[in-house]
C-alpha cells in the first residue's frame, strides 16, 4: 500500500464527495439490516400461528408488533413483503448515491491523475525518452492510471461498504446471541489469513503482468510506425511471429494470475457456505435443547432464519474482499510504475533569468559534452561566437557533433564541461520557455502531426491561431507553397501518422515553414534542406537570408552548397573545430572543408552528365 499513498492527495482533495460516499453507504447499510429482522417478525408469527403458542423473540421491534397485532396472519405477511420491499427500495437509492459521489470521484482522480502524469512527462529532459520506449510510457498513463482507478472507486467503495455492513451485522447479531455469532463467524480468520498470502502472490503476478503489456505495446507501436520499412524487407510474417510470441508470453502471465484469483474464489465461497451451515447446525441444536429441557429457548426459528440471512449477506462483502485485494494489488503494482515516472526529476531545470528583447548572440566557452547513456564523447573543448543577425554554419562528417550543437542551444541537453551563453547570460540561468520561443528549430528527424498543413505550419507560431496570410507567406518562404496548391484540399490537406503521405523534402519544407512562421530572434536548421534539389535548395536559402536579416541563423549541413553563403562556417572533425572562416577562406586554406567541397563538386558533375 505505500505506493497508494500517493493518491492521498487526491483523496483528500474530493473530500466532501468521498465525506458523502460514506455516509450513503453506511445508510445503505441501515436500510440493509432492517428486512432480515422483519423477516425473523414473519418466521416468529408464523410459528406463533402453527403452535397456538407464545414464542420467545428476542429483540423483538415493536412499532411492528403494535402495527400489526390487530392483523390477521395473511394481512401481516403481506405487510411485512411489502416493509422489506420498501426498504430495499431505499438501500437501492442510497446506493446509487454512493456510486455518484464514490465512483465518479475516482473518475474525476484518474482524470486529474493523467493530466499530471502527461505534464510531468512534457518537463522530462530528453535523455528519458531514449532510455525508455514508447508503448511503456503510454501504458503507464493509459493502462496503469485505468488499474488505479479502480482501487479508487470500486476499491474504496466496497471496503468501506464492508467495513459499515461488518459493523452493523455483527453487532445485531452478537446482541440476539453471542455463541451462535461466534460459530458463525469461524471460518472468517482462515479467510483473513488466505487472503494475506494470496493477495502477496497476486501483487507479484499482477507486476508482471503489466510489465509484459508494455512489452507488447511497444512492439505494437513500433510495428506500424514502421510499417513501410516492414512491407519493403517483406518482414510481415516476422512482425507477426515476433507479437504472436509476446503476446502469447502476455496470454500466460495473465492466464497465471487469473488461476490464482479462480483458485481464491471457490476457496472463499466454500468459507461462507460453512458459516451458513454452521449457523443452521448450532442455532437449531440451540433451539431443540431448550425445548427438550422444557426452558424458553434464547433464539426463535426467525433469529435462525435472521442469522441466517445475515451470514449471507456478508457473503458478498468477504466475497467482494478478495476481489478488492486483488484490485488493491493491481492498483498497487501499476501505482508503483506510475510513481517510478513521477519521481523521475527533469535532468535540464529551467533557470529564473528572464529573456528581454532577445537578440541571438551564441557563444561555446571550451564546451565538452559526452552522451550520459552510451558514454559516447561528442564534443570536446568547442569556441565560438555568433553575433546577433549572423548566420553561422556547422559542416562536418556523420558523427562528427554538428546535432549536438544544436541540441545544446536549445538546451535540450547541458554541456558536460564548459558554458553556452546566450547574449552573455548562461543558458543554464534563463528561462527556458522564453529561450525556446525565440527559437525556430528544424531537427534532422521531421515530424509532421497527423492534422492538416494549414495547423501544422500554424503550430510553430504561438499559443493562437495566426492570421492565414502568415501561414501563406510562410509556405512560400519555405518553397512549399506550390506543392501545397497542387493538392485536392490545398492547406486542408490532412496528412498521415508522421506526414506520411507526403515525400521526404516535402515534409522538410514544412517544417520549415513551421520554424520561420513566427520569425524568430534564432533559427536552427539541422540538416533540413538534404531531400531537396539544388533549385529549391536556392530559393529557401535566398528566403532565409531576407527572413534572417534580422535573426541569428544556425545551418548544420553536410552538403557545401547550404554553408556557402553564410558569415562563418565551422568545420567540425571528430567533436573539434577542424577549420573556421568563410567560404573563400576555408577553400584557400586546401584543408578538410576543400576536400569535402571537391569531393561534392565531383559528384554534382556525375550526376548531371548522367
Amino acid at each position: 500500500m505505500n505506493s497508494l499513498k500517493y493518491l492521498n492527495k487526491y483523496l483528500l482533495k474530493y473530500k466532501w464527495r468521498l465525506g458523502l460516499g460514506i455516509i450513503f453507504v453506511a445508510i445503505s447499510n441501515v436500510f440493509a439490516i432492517y428486512p432480515p429482522q422483519i423477516i425473523r417478525e414473519a418466521f416468529d408469527q408464523v410459528a406463533r400461528f402453527i403452535s397456538k403458542e407464545e414464542v420467545v423473540n428476542n429483540g423483538d421491534m415493536p412499532w411492528i408488533a403494535a402495527f400489526t397485532k390487530d392483523m390477521d396472519l395473511t394481512k401481516s405477511l403481506i405487510f411485512f413483503a411489502v416493509l422489506v420491499m420498501v426498504m430495499a427500495l431505499l438501500k437501492g437509492l442510497f446506493t446509487f448515491f454512493t456510486r455518484q459521489t464514490i465512483i465518479i470521484m475516482s473518475r474525476l482522480i484518474e482524470f486529474d491523475l493523467k493530466n499530471e502524469v502527461y505534464a510531468h512527462y512534457q518537463e522530462l529532459s530528453m535523455p528519458f525518452y531514449k532510455r525508455n520506449n514508447t508503448g511503456d510510457i503510454m501504458n503507464r498513463i493509459s493502462e496503469d492510471v485505468s488499474r488505479t482507478r479502480n482501487y479508487l472507486g470500486p476499491g474504496i467503495m466496497y471496503s468501506i461498504n464492508l467495513v459499515t455492513l461488518f459493523i452493523f451485522v455483527i453487532s445485531v447479531m452478537l446482541s440476539i446471541n453471542v455463541k451462535l455469532t461466534l460459530y458463525a463467524l469461524a471460518p472468517l480468520p482462515v479467510l483473513s489469513v488466505l487472503i494475506y498470502y494470496v493477495s502477496n502472490v497476486i501483487n507479484k503476478k499482477s507486476e508482471a503482468v503489466q510489465a509484459q503489456l508494455s512489452n507488447l505495446s511497444t512492439l505494437a507501436q513500433e510495428t506500424f510506425s514502421g510499417i513501410r520499412i516492414l512491407k519493403s524487407f517483406v518482414k510481415e510474417d516476422y512482425a507477426n511471429q515476433a507479437l504472436d510470441k509476446a503476446a502469447t508470453t502476455y496470454k500466460e502471465k495473465n492466464l497465471d494470475l487469473v488461476k490464482t484469483e479462480a483458485l481464491f474464489m471457490p476457496i472463499m465461497t466454500l468459507l461462507i457456505g460453512l458459516s451458513t451451515i454452521f449457523t443452521i447446525y448450532i442455532g437449531s441444536k440451540i433451539y431443540i435443547e431448550a425445548v427438550e429441557a422444557g426452558v424458553p429457548p434464547p433464539i426463535s426459528p426467525g433469529n435462525i432464519a435472521e442469522f441466517v440471512i445475515y451470514v449471507n449477506m456478508l457473503t458478498w462483502p468477504v466475497t467482494a474482499l478478495g476481489w478488492v485485494t486483488s484490485l488493491v494489488q493491481r492498483a498497487a503494482a501499476s501505482q508503483r510504475r506510475i510513481n517510478e515516472f513521477l519521481e523521475t526529476k527533469p535532468e535540464i531545470v529551467s533557470g529564473t533569468t528572464p529573456l528581454q528583447n532577445m537578440k541571438g548572440e551564441i557563444e561555446f566557452k571550451n564546451v565538452g559534452f559526452v552522451y550520459p547513456d552510451s558514454g559516447t564523447k561528442a564534443l570536446d573543448g568547442i569556441n565560438f561566437q555568433v553575433s546577433p543577425g549572423e548566420t553561422l554554419a556547422i559542416i562536418g562528417r556523420t558523427g562528427s557533433g554538428k546535432s549536438t550543437i544544436a541540441d545544446l542551444v536549445c538546451r535540450l541537453y547541458d554541456p558536460t564541461s564548459g558554458s553556452v551563453y546566450m547574449d552573455g547570460i548562461n543558458l543554464k540561468e534563463l528561462d527556458l520557455n522564453a529561450l525556446r520561443g525565440n527559437t525556430g528549430y528544424v531537427p534532422q528527424e521531421v515530424f509532421l502531426f497527423s492534422d492538416n498543413i494549414a495547423n501544422n505550419i500554424a503550430f510553430g507560431y504561438s499559443e493562437e491561431m495566426p492570421p492565414f496570410e502568415k501561414i501563406e507567406r510562410a509556405a512560400k518562404d519555405a518553397a512549399i507553397y506550390d506543392n501545397i496548391m497542387d493538392f485536392p484540399k490545398q492547406f486542408e490537406t490532412i496528412l498521415g501518422e508522421r506526414g506520411i503521405t507526403l515525400s521526404g523534402g516535402q515534409k522538410q519544407r514544412i517544417s520549415i515553414a513551421r520554424a520561420i512562421i513566427k520569425k524568430p530572434k534564432l533559427m536552427i536548421f539541422d540538416d533540413c534542406l538534404s531531400a531537396v534539389d539544388t533549385e529549391t535548395e536556392e530559393k529557401i536559402l535566398s528566403s532565409l537570408d531576407r527572413i534572417g536579416k534580422q535573426s541569428t541563423c544556425i545551418i548544420i549541413s553536410h552538403r557545401v552548397s547550404s554553408v556557402k553563403n553564410a558569415n562563418k562556417i565551422i568545420v567540425l572533425d571528430e567533436g573539434r573545430i577542424a577549420e573556421e572562416g568563410t567560404h573563400n577562406q576555408l577553400i584557400e586554406a586546401k584543408g578538410l572543408y576543400f576536400d569535402i567541397y571537391e569531393r561534392q563538386l565531383l559528384e554534382d558533375q556525375k550526376t548531371a552528365l548522367n
